[in-house]
C-alpha cells in the first residue's frame, strides 16, 4: 500500500516550522560566536594592559637587566626566591591571569606560575616582543590555550634597549566559562523566538485549514475547473451568496432569465477583474457586491432570509419569463457556507401547457356543438326529403345569420377574426359553466386578422379569466363579462386594444397599480373582486410585461365598486393584427393557447 504524502497544510507547518527553526539557531550561533569574539578581544585588551604594567616596573627593569648582564642565567630555586617571580605571581594574583611569564633577551623564563619550569625557554615565540613590538595573541601553551599578550621589557633609562620581554595570558576555558554566562540569555531568546514561531506557524495553519475548507490544492485546482464548467455549461441560473451576504457566483444563465444586461466595470477596478473570473461583468451585479443591495427581485431576497425554507420554491416573472426559485443552504462540515439559489425557466412549458390548454378547451367547445351541429342537418335532410323545400331554405337562413356553431356568447359576430371567434367562443363556454354571460360589447371592430396569437392569448385569456373570477366572486346577482375589442392599423402592423368589465365588486380599495405587483393576489373573497385562481399572484404582471414588451401596456381604466359594477381593464398591444392579405392564419391547433387565470 502506497503510503500517503502528508497534507499541505501539514506540509506547510513542517516548512514554516523548519525555517523559523533555521534562523533561530543561525542568529544563535552568529550571536554566540560574535560574543565569543568580544570576549577574547577583551581578554587579549586585558592581558596587554597587564603586561604593560609588569614590564613597566622599576623592579622587573632593573632585575632583568641585571640577570641580562651575567653569563648564563640562575638556577631556578634563585629565580623562584627572586624579586621577579614575586612581583609576577603579585600581578597575577591580582588579576586572576592564567600566567605572567617574564624572560630575558633569550627567552629564558625568569619568572613562571610553575617553578620546575624556570629557566627553560618559553613554549611560544618571543622574537616579536624581543624586537621590540607589543603583540597579542592566541595559543596553547604550557598551561593550556590562552588569549594573552607580549610586551618588550627595556632597560632602565632606555626606550630602545630590550632586556626581555613579559608574557600574559588568560584561559581560554574561563573565556568559555563567561561565554556560557552570556549564553543563557542568547538560548532563552532563541527558545522563545522559536516557541512565537513555532505557534504563528500553527495557526496559520489552521487559518490556512479553514479559508481552503481542508481541501488540497489539487482539490481546490479541480473544484474551480468543475465551477466553470457548471455555471457556464448549464442552462438554469446559479446565484451564490456567502454567509457574509456577498455575492460569489452570479453565472450568465442568472442575468439571462433575470434580463439584467451587462454594463462592464471600469477595466482597472478590482471588481472588474473578480467579476470576469466569475462570469459576470454587469453593472447591477456583480460578485462581491452586496446581496441586499443587489438589482434582483424582492421574492429572490426573501429565499435567503433566516426564516425561509429550503424546499420552498416560488414563482416570479421577471424579464417576460416565468421562473422557478428556490434557495438552499450551503454547509461544508456543518460549516454555513452562505445560500445558493436556483433558478429555471418555466416560460416555454407554460406556453405549451397553455397551447395544450387552449386545444382541449376549444375540443371540448366543438364536441359540446357537434351534436347541434348534427341535429341541425338531420332536420335539413328531414325538410328535404318530405319536399318542405321553403321551410329547409327559411332555417337555413336563420342557421347562417347566427352562425353554425352556436357558443354562449352575446354578440359574437361582431368578432370576424376566425382566430377571436373560436377562442372567445371557447372562453364562453367555460364562463357559461360558471354561470357568467360573456359578452361583446357594441363597439367591437377587429377589421384584421390577429398574427400574434400567443400573446394576444396570454393577454386577452387573463383578462377575461380574472373578470370571470371577479364575476362570481362578486355581490351582484347578475354575472357577467363584456368584451371589446378594437384595432388600429399601423405601418409595422396593427395595436389591438382590449377592454374587459366585469359584474364584481371592483378594486375595494386597493391601489391601481398593486395588482400589477409580481405575487399579488385576492383570491380570497376578503381581498377584493379581482380573484386569482390558484392564488400565484403572476396573470397581470405577466401581462403587462408581455404587452411593455411591445411597447404596449395594461391599465385599470376603472376601479369599479361594490355591488357592480366591477373593475375595468384595457390592455394595448402593437404589432399584433395584419390585414386579410398580409396575416398569417391563426392556426387554433398549434397556437392557441389559454391563460394563467391569475392574478
Amino acid at each position: 500500500m502506497p503510503k500517503l504524502a502528508p497534507r499541505f497544510s501539514t506540509q506547510t507547518l513542517l516548512l514554516q516550522l523548519g525555517v523559523v527553526l533555521l534562523v533561530v539557531l543561525l542568529s544563535g550561533t552568529v550571536h554566540a560566536w560574535l560574543v565569543y569574539g568580544r570576549i577574547g578581544a577583551e581578554a587579549e585588551r586585558h592581558a596587554l594592559t597587564l603586561a604593560r604594567t609588569v614590564a613597566s616596573d622599576p623592579v622587573i627593569r632593573s632585575e632583568v637587566q641585571a640577570i641580562s648582564r651575567e653569563p648564563g642565567t640562575p638556577p631556578a630555586a634563585e629565580l623562584a626566591a627572586g624579586p621577579i617571580q614575586a612581583t609576577a605571581e603579585a600581578a597575577r594574583g591580582r588579576t586572576g591571569a592564567l600566567f605572567v611569564v617574564v624572560t630575558d633577551e633569550t627567552g629564558l623564563r625568569l619568572a613562571h606560575p610553575d617553578r620546575a619550569r624556570l629557566g627553560e625557554r618559553v613554549s611560544t615565540d618571543p622574537s616579536d616582543a624581543l624586537a621590540g613590538k607589543e603583540v597579542t595573541t592566541r595559543n596553547t601553551g604550557t598551561l593550556g590555550p590562552s588569549a594573552g599578550a607580549k610586551v618588550p621589557v627595556y632597560a632602565p633609562g632606555s626606550a630602545t634597549s630590550v632586556v626581555g620581554e613579559v608574557s600574559v595570558g588568560y584561559s581560554m576555558e574561563s573565556l568559555g566559562q563567561s561565554l556560557g554566562e552570556d549564553i543563557v540569555p542568547i538560548a532563552l531568546t532563541a527558545a522563545g523566538s522559536l516557541a512565537v514561531g513555532a505557534l504563528a506557524s500553527f495557526l496559520m495553519r489552521r487559518r490556512l485549514q479553514r479559508l481552503t475548507l481542508g481541501l488540497e490544492p489539487e482539490e481546490i485546482s479541480t473544484l474551480v475547473h468543475d465551477q466553470v464548467a457548471v455555471l457556464q455549461g448549464v442552462d438554469d441560473g446559479v446565484i451564490g451568496i456567502s454567509a457574509d451576504g456577498r455575492i460569489t457566483v452570479f453565472n450568465a444563465a442568472a442575468r439571462r432569465l433575470l434580463d439584467i444586461p451587462d454594463a462592464p466595470a471600469t477595466p482597472s477596478s478590482p471588481a472588474h477583474s473578480d467579476a470576469s473570473r466569475n462570469g459576470s461583468t454587469n453593472g447591477h451585479v456583480l460578485t462581491g457586491s452586496s446581496w441586499a443591495d443587489a438589482d434582483v427581485p424582492a421574492q429572490l431576497k426573501a429565499l435567503t432570509q433566516p426564516s425561509a425554507h429550503d424546499a420552498e420554491a416560488v414563482e416570479i416573472v421577471a424579464g417576460g419569463r416565468v421562473l422557478v426559485a428556490n434557495a438552499r443552504k450551503a454547509l461544508h462540515r456543518q460549516e454555513d457556507l452562505g445560500w445558493v439559489v436556483m433558478l429555471r425557466d418555466r416560460t416555454e412549458l407554460q406556453q405549451l401547457t397553455r397551447q395544450l390548454d387552449a386545444v382541449g378547451t376549444m375540443s371540448a367547445a366543438l364536441r359540446a356543438q357537434r351534436h347541434e351541429f348534427a341535429n341541425q342537418l338531420h332536420t335539413i335532410a328531414g325538410f328535404l326529403s318530405i319536399g318542405q323545400h321553403g321551410q329547409a331554405k327559411d332555417y337555413l337562413a336563420r342557421i347562417s345569420a347566427t352562425g353554425p356553431l352556436k357558443f354562449p356568447v352575446q354578440q359574437a359576430e361582431l368578432l370576424q377574426d376566425p382566430y377571436l371567434q373560436a377562442f372567445v367562443g371557447a372562453k364562453g363556454v367555460e364562463a357559461d359553466e360558471r354561470g357568467v354571460a360573456l359578452r361583446i360589447g357594441p363597439e367591437t371592430l377587429v377589421r384584421g386578422h390577429v398574427t400574434e396569437p400567443q400573446d394576444v392569448t396570454t393577454v386577452l385569456g387573463n383578462l377575461i379569466d380574472n373578470a370571470v373570477n371577479a364575476a362570481v366572486a362578486g355581490s351582484s346577482t347578475q354575472r357577467w363579462v363584456e368584451l371589446e375589442l378594437l384595432d388600429e392599423p399601423g405601418p409595422d402592423g396593427g395595436t389591438l386594444h382590449i377592454v374587459v368589465a366585469d359584474s364584481g365588486d371592483g378594486l375595494r380599495g386597493i391601489e391601481r397599480e398593486r395588482v400589477f405587483v409580481e405575487g399579488f393576489t385576492t383570491a380570497e373573497p376578503t381581498g377584493g373582486g379581482m380573484a386569482s385562481a390558484g392564488g400565484q399572484g403572476l396573470g397581470l404582471a405577466l401581462v403587462r410585461q408581455l404587452a411593455r414588451r411591445r411597447s404596449g401596456d395594461v391599465r385599470v381604466l376603472e376601479p369599479g365598486s361594490p355591488g357592480g359594477p366591477g373593475a375595468v381593464f384595457m390592455a394595448t398591444m402593437p404589432r399584433v393584427t395584419g390585414t386579410p392579405d398580409d396575416a398569417a392564419p391563426a392556426a387554433l391547433s398549434t397556437s392557441a393557447e389559454p391563460t394563467e387565470g391569475q392574478q
